[in-house]
């Protein structure tokens, strides 16, 4: 019979992703309504370290995955694996973090495992017993519920934000170096070199605060605005997709459907109407303030607090009063 929740924890090597720390939160928490153990898998080569940072946190099995051919992500490779480990295991529920990794090979290991998955979830509720999942639709128009019918194991990615990896409890697990056999795994791809794409110069979904810059600051050299507040916040600077569009910042400071997914503790959008591509991207924010001088702009709708206001004269001010106070 299958049981526990089998956590995949996405890893570089050498730190384990945040998207992995969230989805384990959330696994956690799951446990703990459905009443089943939580297991963790790190795939990698040489990533024992990793797992005994993972270990470190409450659940009740750390596997260890390691090979040569898995030395580098590829999705044969990553799906061979965790195929092996699945079929002894046994899990009720494999979740992932929905990061760009997970989109590669989650499906095809649901489909070699022939079962179904549920990508980027953004929550669940628990209805007589059986918990119903929840995704957006259409860019996120509307949510729609799930829940899965047949034989375990179901596969779920969660969306960025869907859990706070801040709550993620503390514990003490197992770790077991799982045996792989991948000796007649065909890896078809051949990693030459990380993508320049990637390599960010700031990762935004690691930032507590983020101010994100909007069209309505309409010019580039009124961008020194929003770095002056972010500067005085601590936090890092983003952008909404037409800021980026027109060259005002580089693309990976964009934010939404076809940006990054960020979640920080804070975040302050600055002249951001609040299309629903940009929403979809930063809707996880704890905590969301937003001027905008039109009070009819969407953005209203999900922050938590709303400034009606030119940002030209509300941003300088509040700028200089957060550094007043920090110098009090």
């Amino acid at each position: 019979m299958a049981e526990g929740i089998l956590v995949i924890i996405e890893n570089n090597g050498e730190q384990v992703n945040r998207l992995a720390w969230e989805a384990l939160t959330g696994a956690q928490t799951f446990a703990a309504e459905v009443g089943q153990p939580v297991y963790a898998a790190v795939p990698g080569k040489s990533v024992a370290s990793l797992a005994e940072e993972v270990a470190g946190k409450k659940l009740d099995k750390v596997y260890v995955l390691e090979d040569d051919k898995l030395q580098n992500y590829t999705p044969d490779g990553y799906t061979a694996a965790l195929k092996q480990l699945i079929d002894s295991v046994q899990p009720a529920y494999v979740f992932f973090g929905h990061s760009y990794q997970v989109r590669d090979y989650a499906p095809k290991l649901a489909t070699v495992c022939e079962r179904p998955m549920l990508s980027d979830v953004i929550g669940y509720r628990m209805e007589n017993g059986k918990p119903v999942f929840v995704r957006q639709m259409f860019s996120g128009k509307f949510s729609a519920d799930f829940t899965f019918e047949g034989e375990a194991p179901y596969f779920v990615s969660f969306q960025a934000g869907t859990f706070n990896a801040d709550e993620l409890q503390d514990g003490k697990a197992d770790v077991e170096t799982f045996s792989l056999d991948l000796s007649g795994v065909e890896i078809r791809t051949e990693v030459l070199d990380i993508f320049q794409g990637v390599k960010k110069e700031v990762d935004l979904s690691k930032a507590e605060v983020i101010v994100s810059a909007g069209r309505g600051l309409k010019e580039k050299d009124n961008l020194k605005l929003v770095f002056d507040l972010a500067e005085a916040l601590g936090g890092e600077v983003a952008a909404s997709r037409p800021v980026c569009d027109d060259g005002w910042l580089p693309v990976d400071r964009q934010i939404g459907s076809s940006g990054q997914t960020v979640a920080p503790k804070l975040y302050l959008a600055v002249g951001i109407s609040g299309a629903i591509q940009h929403v979809v991207g930063m809707k996880g924010s704890k905590y969301i303030v937003a001027i905008n001088k039109d009070p009819h702009a969407p953005i209203f709708e999900i922050a938590d607090v709303g400034v009606v206001a030119d940002l030209f004269e509300v941003v300088p001010e509040l700028t200089k009063a957060i550094k007043e106070a920090k110098a009090a």
